[in-house]
C-alpha cells in the first residue's frame, strides 16, 4: 500500500509527538485536552489529536494503523483538502461530545480523527472487508455499527476502563456531518461540472479514453479501469492530481 502525502505526514506527526512525549513527559499535559480548562487552553483541542499514552504503545500503534489502512484509497477519492477536513472535524467533534458527557476528564489520541477516517471509508467502499486480528473477516460497514454500540455502551454505561467513548462517538458524528456535507457540495460540483468540462477538458478527456488498454500490463490495466470508471462516475474535477497524472503517462 502506497501511502498518500496527508496519511503519511500525519502519521509522521503523530509519530514525532509520541517520541517527544516519551522524552518529555510533562509535554503531555500541555497537549492533553482537559474540557474545565478549554478557555485557558484552546489549543487543546487540537493537540490533543495528536497525544497518546506514553505508558505502552497499543495506544498509538492501533490509531496509526486504522490511518494506515483507511486513510490512503480515502484521501485519494476526496482529494488533500477534504481528506484533512474530516480528519480535524471528526477529531473536534470528538473533544466536544467528551466536553459535553465527561467534563471532568481529560482525553489524549487520534482516535475521534481516525473513528471519522473509518466512516468515512464506509461511505464508499461499505462492503469492504477488514480482518479483525488478522483472521475475522468483518464488512466496514459492520465493523463502524459495531463500534458505535460499542461506545454507546461505554459511554452510557458509565464504563471504568480509561476509553474516551464519546470521543469515539463524536469522531464517528463529524465524519457521518462532514461527508453529508460533501455530498451535497458534490451535487453543485456536478452542476458546474456540466457547464465547464466539456469546454475545458474535452480534449484531455478524449486523450485519455483514447488510451489502448489491451496494450496496458495487467496492474496499469487495473488501475485504468478503475480511475477510467471513476471519471464516468465523477467527472474531471474529483479525479486526484495522481490519477490524472497515470493517464497522462499512457496518453503521451
Amino acid at each position: 500500500m502506497i501511502l498518500t502525502r496527508w496519511v503519511l505526514r500525519l502519521i509522521i506527526a503523530n509519530v514525532l509527538v509520541y517520541v517527544l512525549t516519551l522524552l518529555r513527559p510533562p509535554f503531555l499535559q500541555f497537549l492533553s485536552f482537559v474540557p474545565l480548562m478549554f478557555f485557558e487552553r484552546p489549543w487543546t483541542v487540537l493537540t490533543y489529536m495528536f497525544a497518546h499514552d506514553v505508558s505502552g504503545f497499543t495506544h498509538i500503534l492501533f490509531n496509526m494503523l486504522a490511518l494506515f489502512f483507511f486513510g490512503p484509497r480515502l484521501e485519494d477519492e476526496l482529494g488533500g483538502k477534504h481528506f484533512l477536513g474530516l480528519y480535524f472535524v471528526s477529531g473536534l467533534m470528538g473533544a466536544v461530545l467528551h466536553l459535553l458527557f465527561n467534563p471532568l476528564s481529560p482525553i489524549i489520541g487520534a482516535s475521534g480523527a481516525t473513528f471519522g477516517v473509518m466512516l468515512g471509508y464506509a461511505f464508499f467502499w461499505p462492503r469492504d472487508k477488514v480482518y479483525i486480528w488478522g483472521v475475522l473477516p468483518v464488512e466496514v460497514r459492520i465493523m463502524v455499527i459495531g463500534m458505535t454500540v460499542l461506545s454507546l455502551f461505554g459511554g452510557f454505561g458509565g464504563a471504568s476502563d480509561g476509553i474516551a467513548h464519546f470521543a469515539h462517538l463524536g469522531g464517528f458524528l463529524g465524519g457521518y456531518a462532514y461527508m453529508k456535507m460533501l455530498k451535497h457540495t458534490a451535487r453543485i460540483v456536478q452542476v458546474q461540472k456540466r457547464i465547464v468540462e466539456p469546454i475545458a477538458l474535452s480534449s484531455d478527456i478524449q486523450r485519455w479514453k483514447a488510451i489502448q488498454r489491451e496494450k496496458l500490463h495487467e496492474v496499469n490495466r487495473q488501475e485504468f479501469d478503475r480511475i477510467i470508471a471513476k471519471l464516468h462516475a465523477s467527472g474531471v474535477a474529483n479525479l486526484t492530481d495522481s490519477e490524472k497524472a497515470f493517464l497522462d503517462r499512457f496518453s503521451s
